[in-house]
């Protein structure tokens, strides 16, 4: 079974009296471990498909299921908790909260946590360990360059040992050397922690990092893979979704 299975994912909008359908009918596994980048032209329901993976919207039809726990029948106070503990999310300008610390900003999810003060306190570290930041834990935001403020978003997507980490667009603020940097963080975490990332990208030199690329137009998935363990290979384009 894979880490993520999802199975006639359908997912529309109204806008202007015109029914939009980013998504429909998709089917896709993520095995633990992936590292998969998703690409598309804009509106094409990239960071649509990443908001219902982590239980920020819901599907008009179909199911997602997380390392056995089928994500789109959870209640609200049920989703909350399950997000707390099995996703972690990076966003495209961090957002951090300006009057914390670096170390304040990344302990924030291990609060919804059963932890005790000793465990979270050494979650924290580690994270801001693993991302390079361990000296900065005191810094607050503004006392940051834009790519340390985006490690920080990173440790605190990672603190609570996600199942899956989602990451919209994590280089699209950032210059390109410290876009650079950001990419062999993310791929290093990946490989050496096993995390599983989820990213989507405009940026196809940044989907390079990923074992997997997907691009997503018209509703469909469709994968230009390097390495996975399905064995395609890396000039073919395989359709992963239903719907035919």
């Amino acid at each position: 079974m894979a880490l993520v299975e999802i199975r006639n994912l359908s997912k529309s909008f109204s806008k202007g009296g015109e029914v939009i359908s980013p998504l429909k009918d998709v089917d896709l596994d993520i095995e633990q471990g992936d590292f998969v980048s998703l690409m598309g032209p804009s509106g094409t329901g990239k960071s649509t498909l990443l908001n219902l993976i982590s239980g920020i919207d819901k599907p008009d039809q179909g199911t997602i299921v997380v390392d056995g726990v089928e994500v789109t029948k959870l209640s609200r106070s049920k989703l909350a908790d399950w997000r707390a503990a099995n996703l972690g999310y990076i966003f495209q300008t961090h957002n951090l909260i300006p009057v914390l610390t670096a170390y304040e900003n990344v302990e924030l999810p291990t609060l919804l946590l059963p932890l005790t003060s000793a465990e979270r306190r050494r979650r924290v570290e580690l994270a801001l360990e693993a991302v390079g930041l361990s000296d900065r834990a005191d810094h607050y935001p503004r006392q940051m360059s834009g790519g340390q403020e985006q490690r920080v978003g990173i440790a605190r997507a990672i603190v609570a040992h996600p199942k899956v980490v989602v990451a919209d667009e994590p280089t699209g603020s950032l210059d390109t050397k410290t876009s650079d940097q950001i990419q062999v963080l993310l791929q290093r975490l990946n490989q050496e922690l096993d995390i599983t990332l989820v990213m989507v990208t405009h940026d196809s030199e940044a989907s390079q990092i990923a074992s997997r690329q997907l691009v997503l137009n018209e509703g469909k998935i469709l994968e230009s893979n390097s390495g996975h363990s399905n064995g395609t290979s890396s000039s073919q384009h395989v359709q992963l979704t239903g719907g035919q």
